[in-house]
């Protein structure tokens, strides 16, 4: 008897199993045949992949006691999901890996003051640009009075953040000068402050944030000249609908004013 209930038990248990894995494939059929929006509001939330040490568009700050991740461009993602009907989830990691997040999978979507220069139109689609700021120079306030055009950076040390659109300007404008390409830009800024680079090229509103929250440093009357200015959001080829959905929101924004509001309420709060 004890055999036969045996045999019976494994036998329902196999069936069961069957009956799963069938349940699950087609699932995944259905799935396979969702567009990304479709999939994402099946998953209920969105992932933001950004890059949090750029103020006021992303950085860390404590509310409450908890480390959180804020900045106008989490407002704008958090925007975008609301639109989708789903929850936000943040990935913060360094910004020159985030475009290969976005080809894996691993990540939805990029936000994080990114330019859609002509290189990386050629590995993702963008949205359209939602906030255009000049590129500046931040120096030692010490310096203030020996740094103040571009000639003044030859055989200095710039600090530009790696793989972001100021790495290229510098190569290009600056040739006299040393160019070190760091991860993150509070690196950048603790080497100014620390004296191993002598100026950081950033977007003005980074700038003032960081001057905002260091009196040692100081924003310089040099500007760099750019063809390709400008944020937008980055997207995974092929996920037409998301950009479409993402455009949607940002052009809601622009047209209410918003996201002018939402740069000075980040700017607030740097400190």
């Amino acid at each position: 008897m004890k055999n036969i209930n045996s045999k019976k038990i494994i036998s329902m248990i196999i069936t069961i199993l069957m009956a799963f894995s069938l349940s699950g494939c087609a699932q995944g059929k259905a799935s396979a045949g969702l567009s990304k929006v479709d999939k994402i509001k099946e998953q209920g939330k969105i992932v933001i992949g950004t890059s949090a040490d750029y103020p006021p568009y992303e950085f860390h700050k404590s509310i409450q006691g908890k480390d959180t991740i804020v900045g106008f461009d989490i407002e704008i993602a958090k925007e975008v999901a609301k639109d989708l009907g789903v929850k936000l989830e943040i990935k913060d990691m360094k910004f020159d890996g985030l475009l290969a997040a976005l080809e894996t999978g691993n990540i939805d979507f990029v936000a994080a003051g990114m330019t859609p220069t002509e290189d990386r139109k050629k590995n993702v689609d963008f949205s359209t640009i939602y906030y255009t700021a000049v590129q500046c120079v931040v120096i030692r306030a010490e310096d203030e009075g020996a740094i103040k055009s571009l000639g003044d950076l030859k055989g200095k040390k710039v600090g530009v953040q790696k793989g972001a659109v100021q790495e290229q300007l510098a190569k290009v404008q600056l040739t006299t000068s040393d160019i070190k390409p760091l991860g993150k830009v509070s690196d950048l800024m603790l080497s100014l402050s620390t004296k191993k680079v002598d100026a950081v090229i950033v977007e003005l509103p980074v700038a003032k944030a960081y001057v905002k929250q260091n009196s040692s440093l100081a924003l310089s009357k040099i500007q760099l000249k750019t063809g390709e200015e400008g944020s937008a959001v980055a997207v995974k080829k092929g996920n037409e609908d998301l950009v479409s959905s993402i455009n949607t929101t940002i052009t809601k924004l622009i047209k209410n004013k918003a996201i002018d509001k939402l740069v000075t309420d980040a700017n607030s709060i740097t400190e």
